[in-house]
């Protein structure tokens, strides 16, 4: 939805700009709204119409992406949270001032109002499944008798592979584990379909990533969605480790092109 730190430079012309955190709808109250955000600015909001962009002033024209400053861009997405529907935007995105916030509005109006109505009352909660075994490569070649013989066959006798044997094996290997993930994120979602309103599936964050989901919930359905997780945990045997986290803005949620200009 949003562009990151080094990539609004033709929104960023003025010596004091407006750091965005997220679209909301609805009245503001108060404003500032008594909690502060990147460098400890105040943070308040600028309002076209019925929609409102959420800011604090950033003198600089770029932000880096500190540990803190990330700390404070998604403690200000929290307190936003805790009683609204929020668009969040990416980490980064710097305006050269109100007029430009207000114009940012404007120009994407429409779409603004559609999204806010579509995740009206809905969190981000996330569902990460992982292999709790000692090796993976292990798990796998015993999941798979193919993949033993292949790799019995190559390092029979105790002779070393050829280059050519252990690139085949890691594919053989790459395509088996992921075809495991592709089961399994079926037997989940058919658990978990009911309870949310949509399921995006996001990439593996290293080997023993089995899945690693977000789902969008109902705020009132999140204890709904918890039960379900625990539901589809019992239909895996105690290779699988399974963790949720939230709830959270719906950053894989929001789907516009933002126009700048």
């Amino acid at each position: 939805m949003t562009h990151p730190a080094d990539a609004p430079e033709a929104a960023v012309d003025g010596p004091r700009g407006r750091y965005l955190y997220a679209i909301v709808d609805g009245p503001v109250d108060p404003d500032p709204l008594g909690f502060d955000g990147i460098d400890g600015n105040a943070v308040y909001a600028l309002r076209d119409g019925a929609i409102a962009a959420v800011v604090s002033d950033l003198p600089d024209r770029k932000v880096r992406p500190e540990r803190r400053r990330l700390a404070a861009h998604h403690d200000v997405m929290r307190r936003l949270m805790a009683n609204r529907t929020v668009l969040p935007m990416a980490f980064g995105l710097i305006a050269d001032g109100p007029e430009s916030v207000r114009r940012i509005l404007r120009l994407n109006y429409e779409a603004f109002e559609e999204q806010l109505g579509r995740l009206r009352h809905k969190v981000e909660m996330g569902l990460r499944v992982t292999w709790d075994v000692p090796n993976i490569f292990e798990h796998i070649v015993a999941a798979h008798p193919e993949l033993a013989a292949y790799r019995d066959q190559i390092f029979r006798g105790g002779r070393e592979p050829s280059q050519d044997e252990k690139i085949e094996l890691g594919r053989a290997f790459d395509r088996l584990i992921n075809a495991d993930r592709e089961a399994c994120i079926d037997r989940v979602r058919r658990a978990m379909d009911s309870r949310c309103d949509a399921i995006a599936v996001n990439k593996p964050r290293d080997e023993r990533d089995v899945m690693n989901l977000a789902c969008l919930v109902d705020r009132a359905r999140i204890k709904d969605f918890e039960a379900g997780v625990v539901e589809a945990a019992r239909g895996f045997n105690n290779d699988y480790a399974f963790d949720f986290n939230g709830p959270w803005p719906p950053h894989n949620f929001v789907e516009i092109e933002l126009k700048l200009s």
